[in-house]
């Protein structure tokens, strides 16, 4: 095998290439990067039995062949090489490197022990791919990091007529949005794909500025795999088993009782009166229609902390606490400047319900974003 390529699209190549790679496995071989040089082109892969990616390159291929090389060290010299075109060659079963004056001899792993990549050849739909990105990462913040329940580790994504939703929880959230999706001829909706929230994490930044992004879910006898596809580029993932829990039904029609607040400055407030605050402690927020919103944090026998900001409140004067950190995460979602934060009912009178966050235009309009974000109080400080 010999080939020439530009250096800085084979660094960016092998870069996206080796992202989803885990830092550990079990098995050296599946640390590797796959080079394949045909005509005029140069494919890379990688494969860890749960997510693929591949991507093609434009290539000057002097010989034909295939390698197998350690992915993390070719990223790492690929990153490193001066400003030349990059020579790839087989010489005595070695790859050696070759860019201006600097060489490298890598070891070749075997070629026939590396499986065998998922191909995927029906489209299921079509979705653009910078509000897919704004998207995952207004969601996927909620999923769960426990692998105790896997199945709420996840992102859900399910099908409409002509949206798509994504769904995350952790138990003590629930996080929703909505986007265009186009399934052309194909009858996709109610179609669901449960992906791993660090992978379409993952997936969501590789493809952000990508225009369209092409989404094949598959589900056969042996596999069930999500796929997305972009600029000759390709991402494929295991879905996870099981049953999504119904959480969307958690979410209510109306609410009347709610505060509209500057963003910006509730989470600022948010930030300075929490540093007072033991681990896993929370904030208690005291929402008045004649002082607006206090936060006060209780913290140890040495510190507490309280401040009050502007805020705007609909309905009855309110009490209660949440979890910063949670708070945090769903305000830094509202991509606008001003938060709507609604307070739901529940059966019992003196335990509140959860709190519906949600994008406001101005401190008069919703917002036209389908984001929305419901955190469950802490009952114990209230």
């Amino acid at each position: 095998m010999k080939f020439q390529v530009n250096r800085d699209v084979f660094s960016e190549a092998v870069s996206f290439a080796v992202k989803l790679l885990p830092q550990r496995t079990t098995q050296p071989i599946l640390s590797g990067v796959l080079l394949e040089a045909e005509g005029s082109a140069l494919t890379l892969s990688s494969f860890d039995y749960e997510v693929s990616s591949r991507t093609e390159i434009t290539a000057e291929v002097d010989e034909a062949g295939t390698a197998l090389v350690s992915g993390r060290l070719l990223a790492d010299i690929a990153s490193r090489l001066p400003n030349a075109p990059v020579v790839f060659e087989t010489i005595d079963g070695k790859i050696q490197v070759s860019c201006g004056s600097a060489r490298f001899t890598l070891l070749s792993m075997p070629v026939e022990e590396y499986p065998t990549l998922p191909q995927i050849d029906e489209q299921t739909g079509v979705l653009p791919a910078e509000e897919f990105a704004t998207a995952v990462s207004q969601v996927a913040v909620a999923a769960s990091r426990d692998d105790v329940t896997p199945v709420i580790t996840g992102v859900q994504l399910e099908v409409g007529e002509n949206n798509l939703s994504l769904v995350a929880t952790d138990r003590y959230r629930v996080a929703v949005r909505e986007i265009d999706w186009d399934s052309g001829s194909s009858s996709a909706e109610g179609t669901t794909a449960l992906v791993p929230a660090r992978t379409l994490a993952e997936i969501g930044k590789t493809f952000a500025h990508s225009g369209t992004i092409g989404v094949s879910i598959v589900r056969s006898d042996d596999r069930e795999l999500i796929a997305f596809r972009a600029e000759k580029k390709t991402v494929t993932s295991l879905l996870i088993k099981g049953n999504f829990p119904p959480v969307k039904r958690l979410f209510p029609e109306t609410v009347e009782n709610y505060a509209v607040l500057n963003t910006a400055e509730l989470i600022e407030s948010t930030r300075r009166v929490a540093l007072v605050l033991e681990r896993e402690a929370a904030l208690r927020f005291s929402f008045s229609s004649t002082d607006g919103l206090t936060l006060e944090a209780a913290g140890s026998e040495q510190a507490q902390a309280s401040e009050t900001i502007d805020a705007h409140l609909v309905g009855e004067d309110t009490v209660v606490s949440l979890k910063p950190s949670f708070l945090l995460d769903g305000l830094g979602a509202v991509h606008s400047e001003f938060v709507r934060i609604a307070f739901t009912k529940t059966e019992n009178p003196n335990k509140p319900g959860p709190v519906l966050i949600t994008a406001q235009t101005s401190r008069e309009a919703p917002s036209s974003d389908s984001y929305k974000y419901l955190l469950q109080p802490n009952l114990l400080l209230r």
